[in-house]
């Protein structure tokens, strides 16, 4: 079921990664993250309510901790939509699956568990070739001006996967999905707004404005799914199965607006798929519980 979880995830962040795109070129960067914060808070919050769910959590510093993160990373990525090509900004921010199996097996050999590290070796390498897959999808460009925003995309991947690690270990402490998409929307929120007293706010242009709703609904749809995936599933598997989002994005732009993928993207394409398989098959195979990675 993780797969499910983690493709319509996927499915949801490419879709407002267009909205964000076109919103960009009328509002800034915390603008973006604010009212797509506010919209998510406000969905949460309803559901929540609906559910009877308390708002009321045990371990406030560990949403305090991936709320930090993840407004960085998501202000970070934003940053590197506006201003480097989709295509680019999209790659470097899926660089975070490569940088969760770093983590994930460099946590483990620093803690001196070898046996369990060779059994992760595997599975991260398929994330590694998910990501070439990737490459050979969007085959990025730069150019020379464009160093500053390059490394503000790259920390945006960095800082996503630390995001996704706290996402799991939330999980681990048993936090409801809901409520924790709930507290990640109100600091993208707190931060958004505060950040505009500095930045100053945009005039609304119409009916560009009208963006930021699906953008917010969008994205609130793609971090109650992606929670759900890293709460119930294997953290590396999960991972890999987030590329399935330049997939999406790909044939949106073949169908919906007549954009052509040559062989090396059908051939991309083939690639992240095999990957995500076989790191799902490794994982069921695996006999042996990895603590880091499991509830």
């Amino acid at each position: 079921m993780q797969a499910l979880w983690m493709v319509l995830a996927s499915l949801f962040f490419s879709t407002m990664s267009v909205c964000v795109k076109f919103a960009a070129t009328h509002f800034n960067t915390f603008e973006l993250v604010c009212y797509r914060g506010a919209i998510g808070t406000l969905i949460m919050a309803v559901i929540c309510k609906r559910k009877g769910m308390s708002l009321k959590t045990p371990v406030p510093k560990m949403h305090l901790w991936r709320s930090v993160v993840g407004v960085t990373s998501l202000a970070a990525w934003f940053y590197a939509i506006a201003y480097l090509p989709l295509a680019t900004a999209m790659t470097l921010n899926y660089m975070s699956g490569v940088w969760v199996a770093a983590f994930l097996v460099g946590s483990t050999i620093w803690a001196g568990s070898l046996q369990n590290a060779k059994q992760q070796i595997p599975v991260a390498l398929t994330v590694m070739v998910g990501f070439v897959g990737v490459v050979m999808i969007l085959r990025p460009t730069f150019e020379q001006n464009q160093w500053l925003a390059g490394l503000i995309g790259v920390s945006s991947g960095v800082i996503a996967a630390m995001a996704y690690l706290q996402v799991a270990a939330l999980g681990r402490e048993g936090e409801p999905v809901e409520r924790t998409v709930f507290y990640f929307s109100l600091g993208a929120t707190v931060s958004g707004a505060v950040c505009m007293l500095f930045t100053g706010t945009s005039e609304w242009v119409w009916p560009q404005a009208w963006l930021l709703l699906p953008m917010g609904i969008l994205a609130a749809l793609g971090q109650w799914c992606m929670t759900r995936a890293y709460n119930d599933g294997a953290t590396m598997v999960v991972a890999n199965l987030q590329y399935s989002g330049i997939v999406f994005s790909a044939l949106f732009g073949m169908f919906l607006f007549g954009d052509q993928i040559p062989l090396i993207g059908w051939a991309g394409i083939i690639v992240i798929v095999l990957s995500a398989i076989a790191a799902t098959a490794l994982r069921s195979r695996s006999t042996v519980a990895l603590p880091v990675e499991d509830h």
